[in-house]
């Protein structure tokens, strides 16, 4: 008796949340339908470069590696903060510490020694400055150097321009084939985005050289990048 004499304040407290709760609104569609996946490009000049500069140290015992290492790392990242690159855009990607084996036949491995690694990822906003930043770590004793990945900072109104020409290929695509079809497009029933697309180029290894001050210093050029973004587009024809 006690459930039920509950039931009535249930179903009164549960009516006011129950009307908040709105319908998506449902597009009526009379005629044929038309699904269009169009790609928009767009290009810009990026304006910002990630490089990975590294120290790989050795040395017979893992603290002996592992301090000369962090020695250089230290400088290395002295070097940028000398050059005007900001502590947010200076990152430790990855660090290491692994035993090295002699290794012969019939015989189990031997340690002779220890190779500590720490990569540091490097965001350069002045791109044109990147090559001679590079040439003073390696200065310092950054001995690997990788990248670069281009970027831009701010992709928003590239990707804009890139969905407008994307939009307007899908609109004229079903034009073309509506037209072939004794049709005409009525109107856009849906758009939909199925991913941007920032094309990177291909990572290029730079190994330092030990006489690098003697040698011509390095230069790092953006060219440009392409920007892209597709969309699905249901069109109703009539």
């Amino acid at each position: 008796m006690k459930t039920l004499a509950l039931l009535p304040l249930i179903a009164a407290a549960a009516a006011p949340a129950a009307a908040q709760v709105q319908a998506m609104p449902v597009i009526a569609v009379t005629g044929a339908t038309l699904d269009i996946s169009a790609e928009g490009e767009t290009t810009r000049v990026p304006d910002v470069a990630t490089i990975s500069a590294g120290v790989v140290t050795q040395a017979t015992d893992a603290a002996a590696a592992l301090r000369d290492n962090a020695a250089r790392v230290e400088r290395v990242i002295a070097a940028l903060k000398k050059a005007g690159i900001a502590d947010r855009d200076i990152q430790t990607a990855n660090i290491q510490l692994n035993p090295q084996y002699r290794y012969a036949q019939n015989e189990a491995p031997v340690i002779t020694g220890y190779q500590a690694t720490n990569t540091v990822s490097i965001r350069f906003r002045d791109i044109a400055k990147s090559g001679a930043v590079l040439d003073a770590l390696v200065k310092e004793g950054a001995n690997q150097i990788s990248g670069p990945n281009f970027m831009l900072d701010k992709p928003a109104e590239a990707l804009d321009e890139a969905r407008v020409a994307a939009l307007g290929i899908a609109r004229a695509r079903a034009e073309l084939y509506a037209k072939a079809a004794g049709l005409k497009v009525k109107r856009i029933i849906s758009i939909s985005e199925s991913g941007a697309d920032f094309p990177q180029p291909v990572p290029v290894m730079m190994m330092a050289r030990a006489d690098v001050a003697a040698a011509p210093r390095t230069k790092i050029v953006a060219g440009e990048q392409k920007v892209g973004i597709t969309l699905n587009v249901k069109f109703e024809l009539e």
